[in-house]
């Protein structure tokens, strides 16, 4: 069909496999084929959608415009330069790298080669966040809990980087300002990294942002609460709703509060993220979640875990010698 983007999928474990779904049943794609380590796997998924599998990564790379990036992080910029040197554009799961370093290097490549990045930070494409986003200004306190049960996925990296990373983007989405002061705790409970952190975050506008992310939790919540002045938001990711209360004042009367409803147009915010991603490399437009947008996230979310490892290190051991622990 005129206006298809040829598109190949490499990774198609737990996350990819839905990039493959996606791609497979949009008009405005052209799911050339799929490509993974696990030969078996990608067989099996590529039948159940009715795409064929390449026989290299080199392969894939030469019959493409984009591919959907969704490998194990320690390894997407790896692959990821390999896609932007072969002249593809790429759409790279979250984090957008597994280190800062790796995650600059990608954006360079991709920069030099003039190829569009897009990084996967799905709540960008949440309607309930599309809703919440041009109604918030002046927030001065944020709290978002991200809880979810322990499944066998992403274990290579913490929680921070696996779960809490998404809320991050949405923090920084909602305001616009640098992180002055960061505070966290966590502990490993069922793997070998952390499994359930705490971090409270001050921003330079004063903001206070308290987030919690947990994938040890009997049950799964996705909400995030925005208070400013005169109003309040509560967001649930996963009703994808909306509500909102602000302050109603009547002459001679005492003020009260009042619910304003928003209506929010429900819809799988991975597809819409994947969909935006075959626009842009149609118009040519850079992502809604960019290179910068995704290291930006990348940074805070490593001062998190280094300000976990100060706490960490402060109880353990009092004299400040890590070599103790």
């Amino acid at each position: 069909m005129p206006g298809q983007v040829r598109v190949g999928v490499v990774g198609v474990g737990s996350i990819g496999r839905h990039h493959v779904r996606i791609l497979a049943a949009d008009p405005g794609a052209d799911l050339v084929a799929v490509f993974d380590t696990d030969a078996e796997r990608a067989a099996r998924i590529a039948a159940e959608h009715g795409t064929e599998v390449a026989a290299s990564l080199d392969d894939l790379l030469s019959r493409v415009q984009a591919v959907s990036l969704a490998v194990p992080t320690p390894v997407h910029a790896e692959v990821g330069i390999r896609c932007i040197a072969a002249g593809c554009d790429l759409m790279v799961e979250k984090p957008l790298a597994g280190s800062v370093i790796d995650a600059e290097v990608l954006i360079d490549a991709a920069r030099d080669a003039g190829r569009l990045l897009q990084v996967g930070h799905v709540e960008r494409y949440n309607p309930a966040i599309e809703a919440l986003l041009p109604r918030v200004d002046r927030p001065g306190f944020i709290e978002i809990h991200r809880l979810g049960t322990f499944v066998q996925r992403s274990l290579e990296v913490d929680v921070i980087a696996d779960l809490m990373i998404h809320d991050i983007d949405i923090m920084h989405a909602l305001v616009d300002a640098e992180v002055t002061d960061v505070r966290a705790v966590g502990i490993a409970v069922l793997s070998d990294e952390i499994d359930i952190a705490n971090a409270r975050l001050e921003l330079s506008t004063g903001c206070i942002v308290n987030m919690t992310a947990s994938r040890v939790s009997m049950n799964r919540v996705r909400k995030v609460r925005v208070f400013q002045p005169r109003a309040y938001f509560s967001v649930d990711y996963s009703d994808q709703s909306v509500a909102c209360f602000r302050i109603e004042e009547k002459s001679g009367e005492r003020p009260v509060i009042s619910g304003d409803p928003i209506v929010v147009e429900r819809g799988e915010p991975l597809v819409a993220e994947l969909l935006g991603f075959l626009e842009c490399v149609r118009t040519r437009t850079q992502p809604r979640v960019d290179g910068a947008a995704g290291l930006r996230a990348m940074r805070t979310a490593l001062r998190i875990r280094d300000a976990l490892t100060v706490d960490l290190a402060s109880q353990l051991a009092p004299d400040g010698d890590m070599s103790k622990l």
